[in-house]
């Protein structure tokens, strides 16, 4: 039972998650032939939610930076209007929220500020080339969490599917070691 979890090299992927490991013997992986299948199996199962609990995690931080990711393009893409505007020294006409269904229309001369949201009831106001910079500093790295994501997603899928092979296959050894068992209890009652 310890091969699984303690190793001489024990693999992982960028970020830590450790490599399920196939069981070549499950027999070997039991202690032998006559050992309980129980702890073992149940170390398995365990296994198998460490790697279900850390898939789900992962799943939900994707779908954060599912979202994430297209709002701050969008706000440099209004950033980028804003900049062009500024340069070009035009006005420009938008649409103001006033309330959650009251809007008014508005004449924009130029801008030199925009006010960025950080959370936690904070506002601040960035000049145009400087909040340009934070949020595409931002975005690269919501776009790299992104991706490390969905590689750990990958990587996870891959491991649960090894860890309930292992699961099935030991829970199979022990069916067929019981029956066969039976069997020859039989056989030597006859």
């Amino acid at each position: 039972m310890d091969n699984l979890a303690k190793g001489p090299t024990l693999e992982t992927n960028a970020r830590g998650i450790p490599k399920a490991v196939f069981l070549e013997s499950v027999e070997e992986f039991i202690g032998g032939p006559e050992e309980d299948t129980e702890g073992p199996l149940k170390a398995l199962q365990e296994t198998l939610a460490k790697y279900k609990f850390m898939e789900s995690n992962s799943l939900t931080r994707r779908l954060g930076l599912d979202e994430k990711v297209p709002e701050l393009e969008r706000t440099i893409g209004m950033i980028n209007m804003l900049q062009k505007k500024k340069d070009a020294g035009e006005p420009f006409e938008t649409t103001f929220e006033l309330s959650d269904t009251l809007y008014a229309k508005g004449e924009v001369q130029e801008v030199e500020e925009v006010y960025i949201w950080l959370g936690a009831n904070t506002m601040l106001a960035y000049p145009i080339p400087a909040a340009h910079d934070l949020l595409s500093s931002k975005l690269a790295v919501a776009t790299a969490q992104l991706q490390n994501v969905k590689e750990d997603l990958d990587w996870l899928r891959d491991q649960i599917t090894v860890t309930e092979v292992n699961v099935a296959r030991v829970y199979n050894w022990d069916v067929k070691r019981r029956r066969d068992r039976r069997e020859a209890a039989l056989v030597a009652d006859a």
